[in-house]
């Protein structure tokens, strides 16, 4: 019988609760302006904490009715203040909420009411627009769409402790950024900003943001003080500008006397509260790295990375040991210095492998609540070592070695290669890109734990964030020396590689190239011709005829790879041979830079240097002109190279070297030889003397 009742018995609780709620709204209705500011009162102290209730409200439509209460003039500045109110309650409820409001067109008319000569509805409307504006799903360029409103904004700021509060808030939430960048060793790009961060950067900063928020930071009220730095930490990330002004720009901004550094440094003490050191040190991480404070100035070494240090330790909460080693991360990553500074600071290396063992089953957590949130968040504080791993080794082979006998550290990362959090993968693959730079390490543990295993695994289906760190990693993997060389291309690496060279992102493209030219290098024809079939001339020539000069040189050392040794000279020529030197051509007549006209003149040498494979030259008056016209270039370089091609034809020990000497000699060759040989420049000299010696024989 009690499944018999069960439905009937639900139904009626909700359409109790829907009643009452109804009532709330019925209220705001009434002809009786006093009825109506009672009903918005017991609908606000109904919402308080009760996310159901605002659900229902919503549902039953109470925004619309809400809304044109604040906008109507004709309603009591107490009634417009309590609309205010119940409305950023209802904001406070779900994302659901938020985005109801927002298709409601709420942005517009709390900006409206900012007009209102009264404060107390004033700051309402700032505190409603403040939770609506820190709810991941408000576009931050909402607060852009008029030009007449952050001026506004920054006039409002003198009004209250309130408005000054609030505003920043919204400020620092609508700039929000992303944090987080031949044969030889591959390095990252450095971080990129988001598409927004600059403009809306611009846009405050223009409106006197520096100068309208400086004084805050001294306020008598704690939130101000806290609000105005983190306003700080997100306006002057990667951004010279704002930095420089903060140092001291053309108008020193002063606060009782002080640089803003110098309040920031004060920030940094001890006994600040927690959240205050961390986002002074932001602040100054940003400066820092934006190029206003250098990396060596006291304020960075004796203060800033200290900090962050003490933040990674122990005793601290999961987010602060999350922040704090993410933006010491940023800090070091591309100085060698401080990266040594904060290897050597409170045992940070080994303080970080507990990042790895969180929450331990004797976890000192006793708050259930915090001990659950943790548990959800503990991949977080392994995205964070990852990434400050990866800054630690980026350039000292000692910090590497010290990482990798960091217990389990290998293991660590092998599984962080395959955790369900992409930002866990992401950081690992970081780490070991860091670490891959290392050539003892490519030798022993990368080769102990089969590190190119789950690597091979992450390139066959990741986003492209996460390939073009994977595909710079297996760059170093694919270096001669490398003992996982060959058991990835055992594994189908060069197909793997060759569709690389396809992609419409750049960084991957150039990837693609730079690894194929690693595995080029002094490698055996079988492999050599592998590359070129699953390359395909039309595949060749794309890349050779593309817009970045990245992927176009590392084509052409790939080429010049593949084209060393006679033999495999003369075996790719008689097969490519023709469209080789219709690339050539094309890249000497194109307009190019003195580097990537350079390295094509030594292909031309190494093509010279063939047996049969010379004859594509000697036969091409088009090219022994270009490289006659090379030879008396202004550049010193280009002359040289040339000069290899000249060497490498007139070679006496080699047949036919009579007919190929007589028919330079008829072009003139041999003039600019006796030319170059009393040149002042030693190598152009000596190369001269030996080709023209050739001619003595």
């Amino acid at each position: 019988m009690a499944c018999v009742l069960e439905a009937p018995l639900r139904m009626s609780v909700l359409s109790e609760v829907t009643a009452s709620s109804r009532h709330y709204v019925d209220r705001l209705f009434d002809l009786d302006p006093q009825k109506v500011l009672q009903g918005v009162i017991d609908m606000k102290n109904a919402v308080i904490g009760n996310n159901k209730q605002k659900a229902n409200l919503i549902v039953l439509g109470a925004v619309p009715r809400l809304l044109y209460l604040l906008q109507q003039e004709t309603s009591s500045t107490e009634l417009r203040t309590e609309c205010a109110v119940v409305l950023g309650s209802l904001a406070m409820g779900t994302e659901n909420n938020v985005k109801s409001l927002l298709d409601c067109h709420i942005i517009p008319a709390l900006l409206q009411g900012l007009l209102s000569p009264d404060l107390k509805f004033i700051e309402a409307c700032l505190r409603c627009l403040r939770t609506i504006f820190i709810s991941p799903v408000t576009p931050e360029d909402l607060l852009y769409t008029d030009a007449t409103v952050i001026s506004h904004l920054m006039a409002l700021l003198s009004r209250s402790r309130y408005t000054q509060e609030y505003i920043c808030q919204i400020f620092s939430h609508c700039c929000k950024l992303q944090h987080w960048h031949s044969c030889g060793f591959k390095s990252l790009p450095q971080p990129l900003l988001c598409a927004n961060g600059p403009d809306h950067q611009t846009i405050l900063f223009n409106h006197g943001a520096v100068q309208n928020i400086a004084h805050l930071l001294v306020s008598t009220s704690y939130k101000v003080r806290m609000q105005a730095l983190k306003c700080f930490s997100v306006l002057a990330f990667e951004n010279p500008q704002v930095s420089m002004t903060l140092v001291n720009g053309k108008h020193k901004v002063l606060v009782d006397g002080e640089l803003l550094p110098q309040i920031f440094v004060k920030m940094l003490q001890r006994d600040k509260p927690v959240e205050m050191q961390l986002t002074s040190a932001k602040c100054l991480t940003s400066m820092c790295r934006a190029g206003a404070i250098r990396t060596d100035d006291s304020c960075i070494v004796l203060k800033t990375l200290p900090c962050l240090v003490r933040m990674c330790s122990k005793e601290r909460l999961l987010e602060e040991r999350v922040e704090g080693a993410e933006t010491l991360a940023y800090l070091i990553e591309t100085d060698v210095e401080l990266q040594r500074i904060a290897s050597i600071t409170d045992h940070l290396i080994v303080m970080l492998a507990d990042y790895f063992k969180y929450p331990s089953s004797v976890s000192a957590i006793t708050d259930i609540k915090r001990l659950d949130h943790d548990l959800k968040h503990a991949h977080e504080l392994r995205q964070a070592a990852f990434k400050l791993y990866a800054s630690l080794g980026a350039n000292d082979e000692d910090i590497r070695k010290k990482i990798i006998e960091t217990e389990n550290m290998m293991d660590r990362i092998v599984n962080g290669l395959s955790e369900s959090s992409i930002k866990v993968r992401l950081a690992a693959v970081r780490c070991l890109h860091s670490l891959s730079r290392s050539v003892q390490q490519l030798r022993t543990s990368f080769q102990d734990h089969a590190v190119w295993k789950p690597l091979m695994k992450v390139l066959q289906n990741a986003p492209n964030e996460i390939l073009v760190v994977a595909s710079s990693t297996l760059c170093n993997l694919l270096l001669e020396f490398s003992p996982s060389k060959e058991p990835i291309l055992e594994s189908g690496a060069i197909e793997l590689l060759c569709s690389l060279t396809q992609s419409e992102n750049l960084a991957l493209r150039v990837n693609g190239i730079w690894a194929l030219m690693n595995v080029a290098f002094q490698a055996e024809q079988k492999i050599k011709s592998d590359i070129l079939r699953g390359l395909s001339t039309e595949q060749l020539f794309q890349l050779l005829s593309d817009s970045d000069v990245n992927v176009l040189m590392k084509t052409l050392g790939l080429l010049r790879n593949l084209l060393s040794t006679r033999p495999h000279i003369d075996h790719i020529m008689s097969t490519h041979g023709k469209q080789i030197m219709q690339a050539v051509t094309l890249i000497l007549e194109g307009e190019h830079n003195i580097e990537v006209k350079e390295q094509t003149l030594c292909i031309l040498a190494n093509i010279a240097d063939g047996t049969t494979a010379k004859e594509l030259i000697m036969t091409n008056d088009d090219i022994l002109q270009k490289i006659k016209y090379y030879m008396s270039h202004s550049n010193a370089k280009l002359q040289l190279a040339a000069m290899f091609c000249i060497s490498n034809l007139v070679w006496n020990e080699e047949e036919g070297s009579q007919e190929r000497q007589d028919k330079l000699r008829d072009m003139g060759i041999v003039d600019i030889l006796h030319k170059l040989s009393q040149s002042s420049d030693p190598n152009l000299c000596d190369k001269a003397k030996t080709a023209l010696q050739q001619y003595l024989a």
